[in-house]
């Protein structure tokens, strides 16, 4: 069966979109076949799979307003395996057209349902705030995965999602999972970074990653290119990160099985 995960952080520029980009490149490395939805209005995960959002005829946004099946939407990569609902800013007004829609939190979820079966994986990256288009990325997915920048302001960050997938299970009857909070962008030399990390580990035990993600020069270089830090610079301390928390996730999927 396969297994919808978002990524989602409603605080911006906490590597969020790195994470659900390099985790599904990573994934199909490792052998699964992997669909990467990019339901972010400013399509950086498009992008950052080499394909540039201006060039895309039909995105996400005509999936969820204009119910346009999947299958004529999605593009492949340049890593076989590895395929994308891309996005486009027009995605911007979604939220505004949704106000009105029958099932306006489920219509995610309800086009997932039809192309579910071709994939191992599905992963979402969904847009930095807590409006329709992450509440409809939530209500997709099986289970969360929480970027966390490691500074003290995303704690609190954090500890508002979590109640907030609280409140969509119990309104919305739905039974999303956290996976855990993943700690990005660390310094294992700053003094800051490794108090927030001791201090995140001490809030929420069973709930954070082992894998941390470092800051890298290689990682932030990558989208420029439009590729995947798995085709950019492998050998990179960010690939390698990636990698680890990829076979985490799948490691983590196979006992809860």
């Amino acid at each position: 069966m396969v297994r919808i995960i978002s990524f989602c952080n409603q605080k911006g520029g906490v590597g969020k979109t790195t994470t659900a980009v390099s985790a599904s490149a990573y994934l199909r490395a490792l052998g699964k076949k992997v669909l990467l939805v990019d339901i972010d209005p400013q399509a950086n995960a498009t992008s950052g799979v080499g394909i540039n959002p201006k060039n895309v005829k039909q995105t996400v946004y005509h999936i969820i307003i204009d119910d346009i099946s999947p299958r004529n939407v999605i593009k492949q990569t340049r890593l076989i395996g590895l395929d994308i609902l891309p996005a486009s800013t027009d995605l911007a007004g979604a939220t505004i057209e949704l106000v009105k829609a029958k099932r306006r939190e489920f219509r995610l979820k309800d086009a997932l349902q039809s192309i579910a079966k071709d994939y191992d994986y599905i992963i979402i990256d969904s847009p930095p705030s807590l409006g329709l288009l992450t509440v409809n990325a939530l209500t997709a997915s099986h289970k969360v995965i929480i970027p966390v920048q490691c500074e003290y302001y995303s704690l609190e960050g954090l500890a508002e999602l979590l109640k907030t997938i609280t409140l969509i299970n119990k309104n919305l009857k739905t039974k999303i999972e956290v996976m855990g909070t993943l700690l990005t962008m660390y310094d294992r030399k700053s003094r800051l970074n490794r108090a927030v990390a001791k201090e995140t580990r001490r809030k929420f035990p069973g709930y954070v990653f082992d894998t941390t993600i470092p800051r890298n020069v290689s990682l932030a270089e990558a989208p420029s290119f439009g590729k995947t830090i798995l085709h950019y610079d492998p050998y990179s301390h960010g690939a390698k990160a990636y990698r680890r928390l990829a076979e985490e996730i799948l490691m983590i999927e196979k006992l809860s099985r």
